[in-house]
């Protein structure tokens, strides 16, 4: 049974599988031409990376880090960059475009590529869940600059609107301003006392989210894709409005908004690392298009790595003036670029909301094309029931996958929560990070594929500077290290250390097999600066993470491990082999 849980799926399977249009790739894999220069891959680079996370959840890392969350921004840069280049000749292994499922299921077998699979629906369906909440938030300070005011309790979730009510409470009984919340809390708060109500049942729900999400459902349905002109068109639209809030914020920054520069210490800086971390998840797109680029060896890591430093600049400007112009406990907000300039330009803040409008809802209809991909490839490999395989007759599209996935995203959009959100979006990304820096390890060397070379990561043996940097590191934060070891007799306070067993595991186990085995560095080092990133995101969160991955397991041993067609395919194998020997 063992061997049939890491069973690989051959690759002319796969390739056939792309010829026929049913990969999990975003667009057609067929008559894919190699002209893709260093300057398109960066510029899809930036569109990828520039989109919900700087329009929405930056606010939310500045309000817990401060104007420290830069720094957040440069330590997720270069952990993205690891696992960038990790991803890049991952793909490159495999000539087919698609994502890290189709890549695991030819290299490392079935098991691993439904733990990858199942982990991709979860990013997929919660990263649109964070999307289009962002994009309700814009919306309604769009429509405000007609004069149409929606009422908070239609445009806020209804854990936000619960808890700004118990802040609020709290605050009224212990006489403190109402005005010294943050600005999250007052909404909720508002969105509470006026919601209508059936019985103790407060009617609260974020109806704009449900109704983009719709929206872009039925868009994805009958088919639209953007072409490459609306998609530069989006991208310049984008980083329009990002130097626009840079210019013209810096002329609104007050310098004492910037002091302390740390608020709430290093650790606050890391809370925000799911709202950080949720920003550059875009990033691997440029890594699958690694048949498409003339020179993938030399063009692929200078288009991540150039993308990659010019969207952190962006994002460190953006900071800079978010938490200049405003006090950072102000920016919890789900539209923080027009919120700033509310007061002080309030026509401005109407054109970042027209903005912000078009280009998450742009990257929502990107992200949720891929996301019935990956479950129609998984049911064409027999790991989902057939049905989400089945493409409608006239829109050729897969139609049961598209309604499914975006009721997925949809019904939790109208109630959750934009920081659970991007939590358990983050978790999951990294997780799929990790598994591709530690599948780079596993991999045969191989420096080329049928004479032709392919992207290969540049080799810099750690066998030495990986024992030096845990050393160094054991050193200089051996006082939380030893804070790991005591138990203080609160459970609330000690399961949040768990997840920081695991990865001080990992970083052992990782730094004898390096000095063994002379592992290579950089897949190393995303390995685990994605790892400890996770270890950041806290225990609901992993708790959260592992019950999906729990319930993906038993769905893969009651139902997908007996339907996959690899299996069915072996079994044939093996019964014409039989006949085969009973005739000689």
């Amino acid at each position: 049974m063992n061997k049939k849980l890491f069973r690989k799926k051959p690759l002319d399977l796969i390739l056939k599988d792309a010829e026929s249009g049913f990969s999990d790739a975003e667009k057609g894999t067929t008559g894919l031409k190699r002209d893709l220069t260093v300057k398109d891959l960066t510029a899809m680079g930036i569109a990828a990376v520039i989109g919900a996370g700087i329009f929405s959840t930056i606010g939310e890392a500045a309000y817990n880090g401060g104007p420290g969350v830069s720094i957040l921004f440069v330590i997720t840069a270069i952990t993205c960059g690891f696992s960038a280049l990790c991803y890049a000749e991952f793909a490159s292994r495999i000539p087919v475009s698609g994502s890290a499922y189709t890549y695991s299921y030819a290299s490392f077998g079935e098991l691993i590529a439904w733990i990858i699979g199942w982990d991709l629906i979860m990013e997929y369906a919660i990263g649109n869940i964070a999307v289009a909440i962002s994009w309700s938030g814009y919306f309604a300070n769009f429509l405000k600059g007609f004069g149409i005011h929606l009422p908070a309790y239609l445009t806020t979730d209804y854990v936000s609107a619960y808890r700004g009510f118990q802040e609020a409470g709290q605050a009224i009984a212990s006489r403190t301003s109402f005005s010294s919340l943050d600005m999250s809390a007052q909404m909720g708060y508002n969105a509470w006392l006026h919601a209508p109500s059936i019985g103790p049942v407060k009617l609260i729900a974020d109806l704009p989210a449900l109704a983009i999400v719709f929206i872009i459902t039925y868009l994805v349905f009958v088919g639209i894709r953007e072409t490459k002109k609306a998609t530069n068109v989006m991208v310049a639209l984008k980083i329009l409005i990002v130097i626009g809030v840079i210019v013209l914020g810096f002329f609104f920054v007050q310098p004492e908004n910037w002091n302390p520069f740390l608020p709430n210490g290093f650790s606050g800086v890391m809370k925000g690392v799911s709202a950080v971390f949720f920003a550059y998840i875009g990033f691997d797109a440029i890594s699958t298009t690694a048949e498409e680029c003339r020179n993938p060896q030399r063009d692929l890591p200078r288009g991540m790595i150039y993308s990659l430093v010019i969207c952190t600049v962006l994002y460190i400007l953006v900071s800079f003036v978010l938490t200049g112009m405003t006090s950072y406990k102000n920016l919890a907000v789900k539209d923080p670029l027009a919120f700033v300039f509310e007061k002080p330009l309030p026509e401005i803040s109407y054109i970042i909301s027209i903005g912000a409008v078009i280009a998450t809802a742009s990257v929502l209809l990107v992200f949720q094309m891929g996301q019935p991909r990956i479950w129609m490839s998984m049911s064409r490999d027999g790991l989902l029931p057939p049905a989400f395989s089945r493409i409608h007759k006239k829109y050729k599209t897969p139609y049961i996958a598209t309604i499914v996935t975006g009721l997925f995203v949809a019904i939790p959009a109208l109630f959750m929560n934009m920081t659970e959100v991007t939590d358990l979006t983050s978790i999951g990304t990294m997780f799929a990070f990790v598994l591709v820096c530690g599948g780079v390890l596993l991999l045969p060397k191989d420096d080329s594929r049928d004479g032709k070379k392919i992207f290969k990561l540049p080799y810099i043996n750690g066998k030495y500077i990986v024992p030096v940097l845990f050393i160094v590191g054991v050193i200089i934060f051996h006082h939380p290290i030893v804070k790991l070891m005591y138990y203080t007799g609160s459970w609330d306070t000690f399961k949040e250390k768990l997840p920081f067993y695991p990865f001080m595991l990992l970083a052992i186990v990782l730094t004898i097999l390096t000095y063994l085995k002379n592992l290579s560095l950089i897949p190393v080092l995303g390995l685990l600066s994605c790892f400890y990133l996770m270890t950041e995101l806290g225990y609901t969160n992993w708790l959260r993470f592992l019950i999906w991955l729990v319930i993906g397991l038993v769905i893969y041993f009651s139902y997908s491990y007996k339907h996959s067609r690899m299996g069915k395919w072996e079994k044939e194998s093996q019964s014409m082999k039989k006949i085969t020997t009973e005739g000689q």
